[in-house]
């Protein structure tokens, strides 16, 4: 049986934390940032923990 990869793109994207939850970065904070408050794009810098369902999937794809 040959070896698994990880998905490359996917790794870049998700960190894995210490207690076995995945971390991703929020959408809309890369551009056209004239026109969003200084509180929403301070919002969308924070990192959000993955929601349980997809974390499952996560974890098929990343091979850790």
């Amino acid at each position: 049986m040959r070896k698994l990869k990880t998905k490359s793109s996917i790794a870049k994207r998700f960190k894995k934390t210490g207690t076995n939850k995945f971390v991703r970065r929020q959408a809309f904070k890369s551009h056209i940032l004239t026109k969003k408050s200084k509180a929403r794009k301070k919002r969308l810098s924070r990192a959000l923990t993955v929601k349980k369902a997809d974390s499952k999937k996560l974890q098929r794809i990343l091979v850790f």
